[in-house]
């Protein structure tokens, strides 16, 4: 029950406003390393470097997004009485299935693929 009440949480805040708080600059920073296979989302919930390597301003774009996503899972989790880090597998789900072809996505104890 607990993780459908997150599901639908995550799915409202999804829907309602992008991939949860972040600046239009961050996002546009992240989204272009995205496309260019830099960056890709990991089934925590956080984006993580794919190649290890990123400019300083795509490192920091993806810091400034992972507080945001690091802030909603504690709220989540405070309303919720689960863990952060269930908020965030809850969430890393959601954003698998909307990955676009060619971006990278990484499964909790996995390895980067692209999809």
């Amino acid at each position: 029950m607990r993780r459908t009440l997150i599901a639908l949480t995550l799915g409202l805040s999804l829907a309602a406003g992008g991939a949860l708080a972040q600046s239009a600059a961050a996002k546009a920073a992240v989204d272009a390393a995205k496309a260019s296979g830099v960056v890709g989302e990991q089934g925590d919930g956080f984006l993580g470097l794919v190649t290890g390597a990123a400019p300083p301003a795509v490192k920091a774009a993806v810091a400034d997004i992972n507080a945001g996503r690091a802030k909603a899972y504690q709220d989540i989790a405070a309303k919720t009485g689960v863990a952060e880090s269930a908020a965030g597998e809850a969430t890393a789900r959601q954003l698998e299935t909307r990955v676009p072809a060619g971006d990278y996505f990484k499964p909790l104890g996995g390895s980067w693929t692209r999809k």
